[in-house]
């Protein structure tokens, strides 16, 4: 039952990969908002880009282990399942 449930965390293609960055991006532009407002300036402006670099490169890693999990599936066949007991 929790091996149902936590298939519903993972990242399985090219789009949910992008929802998912979408996501973060959004959330980091309204906190760097936040930043801006709280530390008008230079200082809030650097803020706003680290939050947003932080978004290019979690973007950049989800992204990569995405290409190298499906190179690893395409590599090795699949395991057969466990035959349900009884």
């Amino acid at each position: 039952m929790l091996r149902k449930i936590g298939r519903l965390f993972l990242i399985k293609n090219r789009f949910e990969a992008f929802a998912v960055i979408y996501a973060l991006a959004l959330g980091a532009v309204e906190r760097g908002q936040a930043y801006l407002t709280r530390f008008p300036g230079f200082g809030g402006k650097l803020l706003f880009l680290a939050t947003t670099c932080a978004v290019f490169m979690a973007g950049a890693k989800i992204l990569d282990c995405l290409k190298f999990e499906q190179a690893r599936a395409a590599e090795k066949p699949p395991e057969p399942e466990a035959a349900p007991p009884g």
